[in-house]
């Protein structure tokens, strides 16, 4: 791992996409993404840069309704990416993570990809001892960003 903590001020979309793909670019399967922040933010945005860095197919958008988005890998052997969203199910307490995800038959083991989750803090850190958390501040009166990101302790 590169940078294991950084913080970044994101003045534009193509700031937050780039910072993304920066970070996109250390992940390998198994690891977990954890996207938290108001709503607004520029978690799907950061997703987007993940995803380009990872070459992974389809558009990237909020999995809000669905839940969970896989979004197959476009070389052979490298990792898909779940992108997931647990914004509908913060009002449920006693969420399980790991049981929603096999519940959506997703197709893929979750071990072979990179699993990205907004609205995930506190939920999301138990899917793998390998993580990546990434807060991101919008400051009032501005489309200026911060990004604070930290990787767990393997």
């Amino acid at each position: 791992m590169a940078e294991r903590s950084g913080t970044a001020e994101l003045c534009t979309v193509e700031d937050t996409v780039a910072l993304g793909a920066r970070l996109g670019a250390e992940l390998r399967a198994g690891d977990v993404v954890v996207l938290s922040g108001p709503l607004g933010a520029g978690k799907t945005v950061l997703a987007k840069g993940i995803a380009q860095a990872m070459d992974v197919e389809g558009p990237v958008i909020s999995p809000t309704y669905v839940l969970a988005r896989v979004h197959r890998a476009r070389r052979a052997g490298a990792p898909a990416m779940v992108h997931v969203d647990l914004y509908r199910l913060l009002d449920q307490a006693s969420v399980n993570l790991l049981d929603e995800l096999d519940s959506l038959d997703l197709d893929t083991d979750l071990d072979d990809a990179v699993v990205v989750v907004e609205w995930g803090e506190g939920v999301a850190e138990r899917l793998s001892d390998r993580h990546l958390d990434i807060r991101l501040e919008r400051a009032p009166d501005t489309e200026a960003r911060t990004a604070i990101w930290r990787w767990s302790q393997p």
